[in-house]
C-alpha cells in the first residue's frame, strides 16, 4: 500500500473495496479511491497532478462494465468517474451535444431521445460512461461512439487541457489511440457529439427494439458484457459455443448458457481469479480446436499473479 502522500481532498478514501464499482461485483482494494462527481473536475485534477508528480499509477473506472479488477486490488489512485453534465447547442441542421465523461451512456441516450436527437439509440442497452465509451470505442447494433463523436477534451500530465479531434483518435472496431496509449497519463474530461434531429417517437421505437434484443440475447445479473472482440467475419460467441464451452463453469463463474461471449458471476464466492482462469481456458480451447486466438474486449486491472 502507498503511504498517505496525496493532498487532503474531501472524498479521498484509503483501502476501499472495488467490487461494488464493477459489473461483475469482483475485485480487491484500491490503495486510494476518489469518486468524481463534480463536472468541473477541479478536485480530480488536483489529485491527478499530485499522483503523477509522485509517479503513482492512476486508474480510471467509469461504469465498471468492461473491467475485471484483480482480487489483489489496484495500487495507487483509483478514480470512479460519476461526474454528469449534459449541454447542447445548434450547429446548422444538426445539434452538438457536449457532456462530461462520467455521464452514464443510458442516461445520455434518453436525454437525446427526449430532445429528438438521433444517433445514440444503440447506447440505450449499453452500461458504462461516455468517457469509457470514447476511449474504447464502445458500440452495439451496428454503430459506435466514433460515429457521432467530433472531439474530446482531455487533461494530460504534460500540457494540461486540450481538445482532440476525432480523426486524431484513430478509431477502429473497439479501438482508439487513447486505449493503447502506453503512459496512461491522461484523463478524459468531456466529449462532443454531433447528432441529427429526428422524430422522437421513432427514436424511442428503435431504443425499445434494442432493449428487447438485449433482454432476449444477453444474460441478466453480474456480468462484464462481451468478453472477447468479434473476429473479422465471425462472432466470438459462436466460436466459444463451437468449442463446446457454452455453460462451462470454473468455481462460481460460468460461460453463460444464453450467450457464450458473456460470463456470469454465480455467487458471492466468485473471484476475479476464477474469472480470469475461465477467460484463459476459453481462449486456449478456441485456439486449439478452431485455430482462432480471441482478443479481449474487457480490460484487466490491478495486480495479477
Amino acid at each position: 500500500m502507498f503511504s498517505p502522500q496525496l493532498p487532503a481532498v474531501d472524498g479521498l478514501l484509503r483501502a476501499q473495496p472495488l467490487a461494488r464499482f464493477t459489473a461483475a461485483r469482483l475485485g480487491g482494494l484500491a490503495d486510494y479511491l476518489f469518486i468524481a462527481r463534480a463536472p468541473a473536475y477541479d478536485d480530480t485534477i488536483s489529485l491527478l497532478d499530485a499522483a503523477w508528480r509522485r509517479e503513482m499509477p492512476v486508474t480510471v473506472i467509469g461504469g465498471g462494465a468492461n473491467v475485471l479488477v484483480a482480487d489483489a486490488g489496484i495500487r495507487g489512485l483509483t478514480i470512479i468517474n460519476r461526474a454528469t453534465d449534459i449541454r447542447r447547442q445548434r450547429a446548422g441542421d444538426a445539434m452538438l451535444v457536449q457532456a462530461s465523461s462520467g455521464t452514464n451512456l443510458i442516461r445520455l441516450a434518453r436525454y437525446c431521445q427526449e430532445n429528438a436527437l438521433a444517433g445514440l439509440e444503440w447506447a440505450i442497452a449499453v452500461p458504462g460512461t461516455l468517457g469509457g465509451a470514447a476511449v474504447n470505442n464502445a458500440g452495439a447494433h451496428g454503430s459506435d461512439i466514433a460515429s457521432a463523436l467530433t472531439r474530446l477534451l482531455v487533461y494530460e500530465a504534460e500540457g494540461g487541457e486540450r481538445w482532440l479531434n476525432v480523426k486524431s483518435l484513430q478509431y477502429a472496431y473497439r479501438h482508439s489511440r487513447l486505449k493503447y496509449r502506453c503512459d496512461r497519463r491522461f484523463f478524459v474530461l468531456r466529449a462532443e457529439l454531433k447528432l441529427q434531429r429526428a422524430d422522437a417517437a421513432q427514436i424511442q421505437a428503435r431504443m425499445e427494439r434494442n432493449n428487447e434484443h438485449r433482454r432476449r440475447t444477453q444474460p441478466p445479473g453480474a456480468s462484464l458484457g462481451s468478453i472477447f472482440k468479434n473476429p473479422a467475419g465471425d462472432y466470438a460467441g459462436r466460436l466459444i459455443e463451437a468449442a463446446g464451452l457454452k455453460g462451462k463453469r470454473l468455481g462460481a463463474v460460468q460461460v453463460s448458457p444464453l450467450h457464450a461471449n458473456f460470463f456470469v458471476t454465480l455467487s458471492a464466492d466468485a473471484s476475479a481469479s476464477d474469472y480470469f482462469r475461465l477467460i484463459e481456458l476459453v481462449r486456449e480451447r478456441v485456439r486449439a480446436r478452431l485455430g482462432v486466438m480471441l482478443e479481449l474486449e474487457i480490460q484487466t486491472l490491478g495486480e495479477w499473479e
